[in-house]
């Protein structure tokens, strides 16, 4: 008869079932130590990257800031030796004007007329480096009438600027009566109106500052919408190109405004460039009084034009900022606030010229 088995707590197959379980314990506790060192690495490959970044842009920033300063210095360098110079004319004119007086009581009149000769050569020397200071760096001269300068916000830094500008009968005059009244003048008095010259002469200023390197284009609308130059239509013109700039203006001085105003027309132009315009200035004085076609109203009410106003801003491209320069007009409280709105949502600008700008 088989002898019966003791049975012991620390047998063989009871050894066996704790070593297996205890090195399981051991592979999971690693694998998990294992993930989570894992991670710990990616997490900081992700830091150290965004450091390294971090670390080439301030390098970068550095170098920016020393030319910079570099380009700063150049100028006040040039700026000090134009200041000495004017300085020592200055002292010349002084001295001169000195030298008239006396030689006044002494009645040398020969003397006195090569002296006033050589001031009046100082006088054109001193009035040259004072325009070159004030010319700068714009692509054309603009001589204004006032001596302000204006900080207008104008984004005028676009690479292909497009200019759009309000002929309508309405840039006569900001009063409905004296619009009514020019309309029936002659079209050299509807030219030289003051509202109009402003106008023209806000055009000139905008031209005067594009960039040198960029490209433009002038569009004039009303009713109708067209090149301003007919052979240029839907070409880029370049702002360093002066005869060109010389014929732009010349051409705008002989426009006589008149009819209405159909802004869904000059903005469905925009889309015909190739490329795009990257910044658009549009010169107007109200919300539009036709759409695409003319209509059969003879008036035209507050809401109308204000949904004529949303149906032109609909055909517009995206992404293009539109500065507005509106001139004021009676009657027309809404003009304003829609104008602001479309260049607030596009990221442009909005002004309402003084009446000594510019």
């Amino acid at each position: 008869m088989a002898k019966k088995r003791k049975f012991s707590t620390f047998s063989i197959s009871f050894l066996d079932i704790m070593s297996c379980g205890f090195g399981a314990v051991i592979l999971i506790f690693l694998i998990i130590e294992h993930d989570v060192n894992s991670d710990i690495k990616v997490e900081d490959k992700a830091v150290q990257s965004e450091i390294n970044l971090l670390e080439e842009e301030i390098k970068e920033g550095e170098i920016n800031l020393v030319a910079i300063r570099n380009t700063l210095s150049h100028l006040d360098e040039e700026l000090a030796i134009t200041e000495g110079l004017a300085r020592r004319i200055n002292d010349d004119i002084e001295a001169l004007v000195n030298k008239i007086a006396i030689l006044d009581e002494e009645s040398d009149d020969q003397q006195i007329l090569k002296i006033k000769e050589k001031l009046k050569t100082l006088l054109a020397e001193k009035q040259r480096l004072e325009d070159e200071r004030a010319k700068g760096n714009d692509a054309r001269q603009f001589v204004g009438t006032s001596e302000r300068q204006y900080l207008t916000g104008l984004k005028l830094d676009g690479n292909r600027t497009l200019i759009l500008v309000d002929i309508s009968a309405s840039m006569l005059d900001s009063s409905l009566v004296n619009i009514i009244r020019k309309r029936n003048m002659s079209q050299e008095s509807k030219r030289l109106s003051a509202k109009w010259i402003r106008a023209v002469r806000t055009v000139e200023w905008l031209i005067a500052k594009l960039p040198a390197d960029a490209q433009f284009q002038l569009y004039v609308f009303n009713t109708e919408v067209e090149a301003l130059v007919a052979t240029t239509k839907e070409q880029w013109l370049e702002v360093s190109d002066s005869e060109k700039l010389d014929l732009i203006v010349k051409e705008l001085k002989q426009i006589v405004p008149n009819g209405g105003t159909s802004l869904i027309k000059a903005f469905a132009e925009v889309k015909r460039f190739r490329p795009l315009p990257d910044n658009i200035l549009l010169l107007t004085d109200g919300l539009p009084t036709q759409g695409l076609s003319a209509g059969n109203k003879t008036k035209v009410s507050g809401e109308e034009r204000e949904a004529l106003f949303f149906e032109a801003v609909n055909v517009l491209p995206q992404g293009i900022p539109i500065n507005v320069l509106l001139w004021p007009m009676e009657g027309d409280p809404i003009a304003a606030s829609a104008f602001w709105k479309l260049a607030h949502y596009t990221s442009g600008s909005f002004m309402s010229p003084s009446v000594d700008w510019p």
